[in-house]
């Protein structure tokens, strides 16, 4: 496989796992489209074309020094010029692959956000409202990245000569689909019932052993989970801390995320949600894990940096 095969099998699967539905996917990338076609010249000659058939803003190809054929990579939850430095010692490394968004990815995170509005209208809360809050939400973290040196790692991928992509909400994706699928099957009754499901799964258990795995941060083990909503393990950042008034009212009862504000995580106590964060690093080494289990298939070896706990379901 070359490196953008295995970007576009990263992409592909995302959109397979999506929480949204591959229609609804259709319809955001024709609404975009749509938008691109009423453009004047000069805006389309700066417009982000890729956006056009890449749901996923912070997921690109950023680097590519060598088309070769992928036999080796090193893949990090987090990639910095030190990792690409380790990289280029360790040699025979092909391509690095970082989860989190780099370069232009970065820049355009908060674009990937507005599909947290599409699954919390899923989950009951009305299209209105969830626009509303979650784009508030975006503007501040599209001012937030506004002020980040967004491509400096790409930068010494270029100097480097190393291959270079970043995969992050399709990753997230899978992690979401693959938990979605897990407590629907098992369908805890109990706060507590829902914390052992997690620690079933090698990720979460390996963190735990570290003192970083699922916590109850709003509620009790005791408590009855109610409604079990996955709406904070993808969709780019932390969304509105607004929205947990409104999971109440429409009978959400807990929340499984990756992590939480304190603002967050008062509100939830406000709103009676009972909140489990399930860990960021093993959230995420869960989703690229089932992304990794596919290339290891087609016989790229994997080596694995700065977070990422690797775990084969092959």
């Amino acid at each position: 496989m070359k490196t953008k095969e295995i970007f576009d099998l990263a992409i592909k699967m995302g959109i397979e796992a999506d929480l949204r539905g591959k229609e609804e996917i259709k319809k955001d990338l024709a609404f975009k489209q749509k938008k691109f076609d009423e453009l004047k010249e000069k805006d389309k000659e700066i417009f982000d074309k890729e956006s056009l058939t890449n749901p996923y803003s912070d997921s690109r190809v950023l680097n590519i020094s060598d088309d070769r054929d992928i036999k080796r990579i090193l893949v990090g939850i987090d990639i910095e010029p030190c990792e690409l430095v380790m990289a280029q010692q360790m040699g025979n490394i092909d391509l690095v692959i970082s989860h989190h968004p780099l370069g232009m990815a970065l820049v355009n995170l908060y674009e990937v956000m507005d599909m947290q509005c599409d699954i919390l209208h899923q989950y009951g809360i009305p299209i209105n409202i969830a626009e509303k809050l979650t784009k508030t939400r975006i503007s501040e973290v599209a001012r937030g990245l506004n002020k980040v040196n967004y491509s400096r790692t790409v930068d010494a991928a270029k100097i480097l000569n190393l291959n270079l992509i970043c995969a992050h909400t399709p990753l997230d994706n899978l992690a979401a689909d693959f938990l979605n699928k897990e407590i629907n099957a098992s369908n805890p009754e109990r706060i507590a019932d829902l914390i052992d499901l997690l620690r079933d799964f090698p990720e979460y258990k390996e963190a735990a052993r570290s003192g970083a795995g699922p916590k109850i941060f709003v509620g009790n083990p005791e408590n009855k989970c109610g409604k079990i909503v996955l709406s904070e393990i993808t969709g780019g950042t932390e969304g509105s801390s607004k929205i947990y008034e409104k999971m109440a009212q429409v009978g959400i009862g807990t929340v499984v995320g990756m992590h939480i504000s304190e603002e967050s995580k008062q509100e939830a106590e406000n709103a009676l949600i009972n909140v489990i964060i399930a860990g960021h690093m093993s959230s995420d080494s869960l989703g690229i894990n089932l992304f990794l289990d596919c290339l290891e298939k087609k016989g790229i070896d994997i080596i694995p940096c700065s977070g990422l706990t690797r775990f084969s379901r092959n």
